[in-house]
């Protein structure tokens, strides 16, 4: 089974068609309301660890290490994976990061590694 998963920055304004709206950062949004992100969960839990975060300072030359720590600490967080698991079992999830960088970040890093374990 295919997961339908997007992954969208959580300043962007919601979209019909985002499905669940789940953020996935540990430290909340700055400048963000939480009744303007319209989510459906904060899974803070689901984020990389604090120190797999500051490591990785969203430098593109850590991309794929950080990928790859990444990949081993939601191995071993299967809770917060099946959570994830069970809102996509009912359709389509947009996972929301606050990084500015839109090719490196965890959402992003996040929606690969459920994709190859759909």
């Amino acid at each position: 089974m295919a997961f339908d998963i997007a992954v969208k920055r959580v300043y962007e304004a919601p979209g019909k068609d985002d499905g669940q709206r789940v953020l996935v950062d540990r430290i909340w949004p700055r400048g963000v309301a939480k009744k303007d992100a319209a989510l459906a969960l904060w899974l803070k839990e689901i984020a990389p660890s604090d120190e797999l975060r500051k490591w990785f300072g969203h430098e593109p030359a850590r991309w794929a290490e950080f990928q790859k720590r990444y990949r081993g600490e939601l191995d071993a967080n299967e809770k917060a994976v099946a959570q994830l698991r069970a809102l996509l079992g009912d359709g389509k999830v947009t996972l929301l990061y606050g990084a500015h960088d839109e090719a490196h970040n965890n959402a992003v890093a996040l929606a690969g590694y459920l994709r190859a374990h759909a």
